[in-house]
């Protein structure tokens, strides 16, 4: 499979006050082509510095990042990427932000168009195009900005806890939805999360990272077949999944020795 991207060694320190914080003590990851990867940790562990690297938005105070084999460390506009809030220009359109989106990555205004109205009637939303972000539900408004970032001309679609700000019945429909989506296009995905569940059914690799500063503590084959639903929450694997990822995070919070590296280094 080829590596879409590839984070070597990220390190990440920043200055507080003269005095050094780690953050990031050499993460590495990678993402196939067509592969959906979850990384997982705990509040605070790095993750969204990690994706701010990954976009080009930081410079890592060491290690180096690959996309198609290419280092790019430090580049902007190498991913499409979904943040925790939809984030939707209030003053323009449904199709408006989307057109928008799509015309900054380079896409011809005409063909924009075309795009936005042609997703937002697969997406059920085509009655919504010409109204205003407002009107939406929270719901709504992160299938526009997940069909935002999809149609972004990136290989790479980075979605930093992009349901978390939902309620529970709303996270489970768009994690269903989500799903159903990413399997008509493949595209490579990595997604940010803090619920075990949801990196369980939406992955194919869970990437288990410490508190800061942070390191990989495990990476995990998710075994399931797809398509995938709801009913694989019963599936008694699933369950000792769930348990076996927990226990990785719960033991980081305990005082012991080092925490596992990526291929069982310590």
């Amino acid at each position: 499979m080829t590596d879409v991207l590839e984070a070597i060694d990220i390190r990440q320190r920043f200055d507080n006050g003269g005095a050094a914080v780690e953050v990031l003590a050499g993460v590495s990851l990678r993402v196939g082509a067509g592969e959906f990867v979850s990384l997982l940790g705990p509040s605070g562990s790095g993750k969204s510095t990690l994706f701010q690297i990954i976009g080009g938005l930081l410079q890592p105070s060491g290690g180096e990042i690959r996309m198609g084999g290419e280092v790019v460390t430090g580049d902007r506009g190498r991913i499409a990427y979904m943040p925790q809030q939809a984030s939707l220009l209030p003053w323009l359109t449904v199709a408006g932000n989307i057109e928008l989106a799509l015309e900054v990555a380079g896409t011809a205004r005409a063909e924009a168009r075309r795009l936005a109205h042609e997703w937002l009637e697969r997406i059920e939303l085509a009655a919504y195009a010409d109204r205003y972000p407002h009107v939406l539900s929270g719901g709504m408004q992160q299938r526009v900005s997940f069909l935002r970032a999809l149609l972004m001309p990136r290989p790479l679609m980075c979605l930093d806890e992009p349901f978390g700000a939902l309620d529970a019945l709303t996270r489970m429909q768009m994690q269903q939805w989500l799903l159903q989506l990413w399997e008509q296009s493949r595209r490579a995905v990595l997604l940010i999360t803090h619920s075990i569940e949801e990196a369980l059914l939406l992955s194919d690799r869970i990437v288990v990272i410490s508190a800061a500063p942070a390191v990989v503590l495990h990476e995990l084959e998710v075994p399931f077949a797809r398509p995938r639903d709801e009913t694989l929450w019963t599936d008694p694997q699933f369950n000792r999944l769930k348990q076996q990822i927990y226990g990785l995070l719960r033991q980081d919070d305990e005082p012991g020795p080092p925490p596992l590296r990526a291929g069982g280094e310590r």
